[in-house]
């Protein structure tokens, strides 16, 4: 199995890719978005590229709870990786503050304002997949643990 997931955001994609044993989340590259159609193309192509087969989008949500119009692009844009890409299930997960725990992240290494705007997405995109795959991971060792 290999996951790839999406950081969406009006100008970028941030994109990563797990292993296949699903034990560490990779940043892969950061998608200019150039709208709906060429981005489900660029999309498409990683997807062929490094045999992923399950994607995972990350959901914006408000502090409360509560989705917001850029959630409803989010689920817009996985409906269609769907009809494109029949057989790869598509997946949400909440992405709260993950934009901001990567900042935060890259200006503690000391990064450059310009270098951490080019780099922000991806290190999101691998913050999502993470903690996907280390939900997943324990909800396997519970399911073992019941056995």
């Amino acid at each position: 199995m290999r996951i790839m997931a999406l950081d969406m955001g009006e100008a970028r994609i941030g994109v990563a890719l797990s292993d296949e044993l699903l034990l560490t989340a990779q940043g892969l590259c950061v998608v200019s978005s150039k709208g709906v159609e060429k981005d489900l193309v660029q999309i498409g192509e990683l997807v062929k590229e490094h045999g992923v087969t399950h994607l995972l989008l990350g959901l914006p949500r408000n502090m409360n709870g509560s989705q917001g119009p850029m959630a409803d692009k989010v689920r817009e844009f996985g409906t269609r990786l769907t009809v494109n890409h029949p057989g790869i299930p598509v997946d949400y997960w909440d992405e709260r503050l993950t934009t901001t725990a990567a900042q935060r992240m890259l200006v503690d290494a000391d990064m450059s304002r310009n270098r951490r705007r080019q780099v922000v997405d991806k290190v999101a995109a691998v913050l999502i997949l993470q903690g996907y795959m280390d939900f997943i991971a324990r909800k396997r060792k519970l399911a073992q643990q019941d056995d």
